[in-house]
This record gives structure tokens, C-alpha cells and sequence, in this order.
């Protein structure tokens, strides 16, 4: 087997900065391939506010064309885990009090695409493999074939959620991106700018987070309409379903719970579970306690919740809701957090550590997404033996066994409150029984691990040469 040199382009890394699965991807996947031998390293854009820039080697400067700008671009590295990261320094797209959501995200990312490309050129290191990920990276793919063609590398285009496209308006082709209108037909999609669409044509290998999620994307309803786009490239589509890091997720070791435990002696999860409904102010009791840690949108099944919530607080249990997102979803947990005291706590907010707390603490996990390309919550939560109630969709169908079929959870079919409802109430049923124990310890013994998949990613970069 081929030792290969490959290189990962991405906006997050753990644990630099992360807004969601993608950060933790890139946090672990290159160390567990790096594993195998491979010579893998990860390059960024310097989100100044989230590295200690002191801690960086200076490697060089260059310059970044793109469009009639000639851009400034610092490259640092740094060695952590086995890998060496590149940041590419540009304080203009890059010292922002946010990384996502500035008024320029094209360009920014444009300019972040080229400098991968310009770094590889700079470097003596040359990366037989570069692996871009997500729409901020799509136009790596595009560049390298339209202004790059010295670059020898093949290139890997990972889909994370399609949901984010890069859609822009056809004005701004020149102006912004550097492509000539000769070139247009490349990211044209219904006579506009669809980076994603660009990348997936151009791209060597393309995948994404999980098999199932790989066939949902050829039927539009999940491919936010560009189903016709990946059936096309359905010969190059390849889904491979996502690890965590197990060292980063143990409840043996986990800082952030109040005691730690693991599947040989699961007696600190109830402990975890008392100090948890104090903190909280719910009264301290074995009723199950249901935990939702999630983004308060509709994909995320939050709607299923929402007029599935008044029953399910009318069984013996307590409910607790961690996250962000829709107005009207805060709203509406935060009116129930403050009219049915003691069964229900509604923090609007996103806590990295009282996550860490409701996963040992809690012990039924919710998450009935209409769509979830892969999901990591629901691998976490077995992890600290929080039982998950998911819906048989994308990664989650992929990860989590219905108990009756001796896996690792409950899992519903239809997208409906009433099914919701029911996998909620056996999940509540089972509880009281003596196979809970035996439940929590499968989901604790599941390999969630990256070893598998890191595996299959190497069969695919072997395959490219």
C-alpha cells in the first residue's frame, strides 16, 4: 500500500475553532488516517481570534491572485497530534469577529481557496491528494483545474451538509471569483453561481458523511436541488459514515462531567444525573431524563417536538433542551420551560461543557431530524450510555439499531409526531425495566470509532493513482 501524502483544506479544525461536525471531522479524521502511515496535513485560514498566533512557525509570504486583486498571504504551521497544520494569514477576509456570516463570505473564501493552491505550489512538500470539504473549499477543485494545472494532485470533495451550497449571482463571476464567462458553465446552476455544483463536477472523488445519506442525495427532497447534479456524478460518489474521537469523548476521562464513569462501572452515570437535575433546578428523581442537544430548526426534527412535547411531559419524566436557532422554536421551549416547572429546562444557547454534563447525565437522547447527513450527537451520546430515540434517516439510520433488533437505540420510520411519540414512549417503557442496563452498555460498547473509515478513505486515495 501506498503511503501517501494527502492534504485536508477546511474552515474548522478541532481544537482550533468548530461550529459543528465539520470541526470535528477534521479534528480527528487526519490523526486517524495519519495512523496508517500516510503523511497527512490540514491547512486553514487564520482566524486570528481563535489561534495564539505566537505559537506558530512563520514559513513564508506569498502573494494570492485573484481576480484584479494581488492579495498578501502569511503561512504559519504547527505541529500537534502527528499533523502539521497550515494557516494561511490574511487580516482583511480573516480578523472577523465571526468566521461564517460576513457580508463577503465569496470572496473571502475564494481567496482562501487560491491560497491552498498557492501554498502547494510554495511549499517543497507536494500533497498527492488534497481533500476539500464543504462549499468554502469548492472552488479549490475549480481553480485547480482551471488555473493550476503544474499541481499534480488529485482531489477528494466532501459533502458535509448540502444544505449550504455557495450560491451567488453571476454578476459577480469576474469580479469576485476570477472566472472568465467562457468558464461559467462550470458553476452554472439555473443561471446562477452554485460553487458546490462546480466542485462536484470537477473533483476527482466525491463523498460524503454516511452511505445512506450518499443514496438520499440522488432524490432532490435531500439534495436541496441538486439531485440531477449528483446522479450525474454517482460514479465517483462514495458515502463514508463518520467517526468521533473517542479519546475526546470518554466519559472516563471527560473533564467537564461532575464524576467520571465508564461501561465496566456505570454507577457515576446516576451520580452524574443527580448533580445534573441540581444545577439545573429539577427536582432529584429517577424519572428518565430526556435530553435534546441540537440546533432549533425544522431539518432537525425540532417541529416533531415541538407537537410531540406536551405528551411527552405528560409521562413521568423530565425534558431538557440545549441550543439555538428559529425565534419561534426558542420561543416556544423557553414559554414551556416557564409553565411546567420541574418537568422541563430550556436553555437557549450553545455550552460545549453542559453538553459534555447532559450526555453523562442524562439518560434518553432525542433527535428525530427530517435530514442529518451523518450526525455525531447521537454516536456521543451512546458513548456516555444516553440512549438515543432517533429517525431511520441519513447517518442516523446508518448508526443507531433498534433495540428489538438487539442494537443500540430507537429508531422511527416516518416523519410524523405520532411515530416520534411512540419510539419516545418504549424508550420511557424500557427504562423501568431491568434490560435498560443491558441497553445503555451496547450503546456505550458501539465503535464509533475512525479506524473503519479511516480505512476506506485510504482504499479511495489509492484508487485516484
Amino acid at each position: 500500500m501506498k503511503k501517501q501524502k494527502i492534504l485536508f483544506a477546511a474552515t474548522e479544525c478541532n481544537p482550533f475553532w468548530a461550529t459543528g461536525g465539520l470541526g470535528d471531522v477534521i479534528g480527528s479524521l487526519p490523526e486517524a488516517i495519519a495512523e496508517y502511515g500516510f503523511d497527512v496535513r490540514v491547512i486553514l485560514p487564520l482566524f486570528e481570534s481563535c489561534v495564539d498566533k505566537s505559537a506558530l512557525h512563520k514559513e513564508g509570504v506569498i502573494n494570492v491572485p485573484l481576480s484584479w486583486r494581488n492579495q498578501y498571504c502569511g503561512i504559519f504551521s504547527y505541529r500537534r497530534g502527528g499533523i502539521t497544520y497550515y494557516f494561511t494569514e490574511n487580516e482583511y477576509y480573516f480578523k472577523r469577529p465571526a468566521i461564517y456570516g460576513q457580508y463577503d463570505d465569496g470572496e473571502r473564501f475564494a481567496f482562501f481557496s487560491r491560497a491552498v493552491l498557492e501554498t502547494v505550489r510554495f511549499l517543497e512538500w507536494k500533497p498527492d491528494v488534497i481533500h476539500c470539504n464543504d462549499w468554502q473549499t469548492a472552488l479549490v477543485p475549480i481553480y485547480h483545474k482551471l488555473f493550476y494545472g503544474d499541481i499534480g494532485a488529485k482531489e477528494v470533495f466532501t459533502i458535509h451538509n448540502i444544505e449550504y451550497q455557495g450560491k451567488f449571482d453571476r454578476a459577480i463571476l469576474g469580479d469576485v471569483f476570477g472566472i472568465g464567462d467562457d468558464k461559467f458553465s462550470i458553476v452554472d446552476y439555473d443561471g446562477n453561481i452554485n460553487l458546490m455544483k462546480g466542485a462536484i463536477e470537477t473533483c476527482d472523488a466525491l463523498t460524503t458523511v454516511s452511505p445512506t445519506y450518499a443514496e438520499q442525495l440522488k432524490d432532490d427532497f435531500y439534495a436541496m436541488g441538486l439531485g440531477n447534479i449528483i446522479i450525474s456524478a454517482s460514479h465517483k460518489l462514495t458515502g463514508l459514515i463518520n467517526g468521533i474521537d473517542l479519546k475526546l469523548y470518554d466519559p472516563k476521562t471527560d473533564k467537564s462531567v461532575f464524576f467520571n464513569y465508564d461501561v465496566d462501572n456505570i454507577g457515576g452515570k446516576a451520580k452524574n444525573k443527580t448533580e445534573l437535575q441540581k444545577l439545573l433546578n429539577l427536582p432529584v428523581t429517577d424519572a428518565p431524563l430526556i435530553a435534546v442537544i441540537s440546533r432549533l430548526a425544522a431539518h432537525k426534527g425540532i417541529d416533531l417536538l415541538r407537537y410531540a412535547l406536551a405528551d411527552i411531559l405528560k409521562e413521568d419524566v423530565q425534558v431538557v433542551i440545549l441550543g439555538k436557532g428559529d425565534r419561534y422554536y426558542e420561543q416556544y421551549f423557553t414559554y414551556m420551560h416557564q409553565n411546567s416547572p420541574g418537568k422541563i429546562c430550556t436553555v437557549i444557547a450553545f455550552n460545549k461543557d453542559l453538553a459534555q454534563k447532559l450526555y453523562a447525565g442524562a439518560d434518553i437522547f432525542a433527535m428525530p431530524s427530517k435530514s442529518e447527513p451523518c450526525g455525531l450527537s447521537q454516536m456521543i451520546a451512546c458513548r456516555y450510555g444516553c440512549v438515543p430515540v432517533v429517525r431511520a434517516t441519513g447517518g442516523l439510520k446508518d448508526s443507531i439499531k433498534d433495540c428489538t433488533e438487539g442494537g443500540n437505540g430507537f429508531v422511527f420510520e416516518k416523519y410524523t409526531a405520532e411515530d416520534f411519540y411512540g419510539a419516545m414512549k418504549r424508550a420511557i417503557a424500557t427504562y423501568r425495566t431491568p434490560e435498560w442496563r443491558n441497553l445503555i452498555e451496547r450503546a456505550m460498547r458501539s465503535d464509533f470509532g475512525w479506524k473503519n473509515s479511516a480505512k476506506k478513505y485510504i482504499e479511495l486515495y489509492n484508487g485516484l493513482n
